[in-house]
């Protein structure tokens, strides 16, 4: 019974919340409702999923939230302010997101600062980083510049279509997006040499590198994916919102993070994965849907991902630890 809780509980505990918010509100069920809480989650899951590849590696990314918020801004900035066309602008992004990532694996492999204090700074300066170029003001069209000038740019209809279309009115684009990017970064995980490595090395670094494994390098690969990740992320909010708004980052990585550990607990992996970081995310918005449409008040929805969390981790580490004893 127990490894059969530490296996299913956490679905079963899914399924049992679907099941009474679907009593409580039948409308909860509709596919409207779905489509809402996948449409939801899916910014918080692609970051979700850059977090998990560090942690598969030992490491872990706290700038996640800052890149995306980078991102956002750097695309609004690039169509707003300097008229470039949504190739420019996604370009403009994805390099950000890979350069951040990049530094980030540097700092830790070769300046030997600690995961989380060298994302930690490199967070901060993002935040800073991004209110500079327009004075700390969001970026909409027709603004005004700091030298006093109008921004004569806007946002390009192709870039609105990854954050706004959906697919045969029903299915969004960036709900598919990050489907896809789920199963990439999955099977590459889990059915790849690269992934098998990078699992090696986040069990036992030393024995990585007396293998021969090049684990700075793969190291760095991580913090890479993470950080492209996180400004896909960054793309699909600034495209859902329409502007560069300097506050819409603020609460990616909490949530980010929350569903990346909550994945621990998926299946009883007690390890970071794809699949438990798309289910966590996923646990995460029919939760905050349930209650909204039951009218729960909204300042008890950080209380219940806290809780959600302490739940996950205890299936993840104390029932498994006592399994494996």
């Amino acid at each position: 019974m127990r490894n059969f809780a530490i296996r299913y509980g956490f679905l079963l505990l899914l399924l049992a919340i679907i099941v009474f918010f679907t009593i409580m509100e039948p409308a909860f069920m509709s596919l409207r409702s779905m489509v809402f809480v996948f449409q939801s989650v899916s910014i918080t899951a692609i970051l979700a999923l850059g977090v998990t590849a560090t942690l598969v590696v030992g490491g872990f990314d706290l700038s996640i939230g800052s890149v995306a918020a980078s991102s956002m801004m750097a695309a609004s900035y690039a169509m707003v302010i300097w008229g470039a066309g949504s190739v420019e602008a996604v370009a403009l992004c994805l390099a950000l997101g890979l350069a951040v990532g990049f530094f980030n694996g540097v700092l830790v492999v070769y300046a030997r600062v600690p995961d989380l204090l060298a994302t930690l700074g490199t967070m901060f300066l993002l935040l800073g980083l991004q209110l500079i170029p327009t004075a700390g003001r969001s970026i909409a069209k027709g603004m005004m510049l700091p030298d006093g000038s109008t921004a004569e740019g806007a946002f390009d209809p192709g870039f609105l279509f990854l954050g706004r279309h959906r697919l045969y009115d029903i299915l969004p684009v960036s709900v598919l997006i990050m489907l896809v990017l789920a199963l990439v970064i999955w099977f590459f995980l889990e059915f790849t040499r690269w992934g098998r490595v990078m699992y090696a090395i986040g069990s036992n670094e030393l024995a990585s590198r007396l293998a021969g494994a090049p684990v700075n390098r793969y190291k760095i690969a991580a913090y890479m994916i993470s950080g492209f990740s996180a400004s896909i992320g960054g793309i699909l909010l600034a495209a859902r919102v329409g502007r560069g708004d300097v506050s819409s980052g603020n609460n990616l990585l909490l949530d980010a993070v929350a569903a990346a550990l909550i994945g621990f607990a998926v299946l009883g992996a007690a390890k970071p994965n794809a699949f438990g970081t798309l289910v966590g995310a996923i646990f995460v918005g029919v939760l905050l849907q349930g209650m909204t449409m039951m009218n729960a008040p909204y300042y008890t929805q950080d209380f219940v991902k806290g809780a959600v969390l302490v739940i996950a981790l205890v299936f993840t580490f104390s029932l498994t630890k006592a399994a494996r004893n």
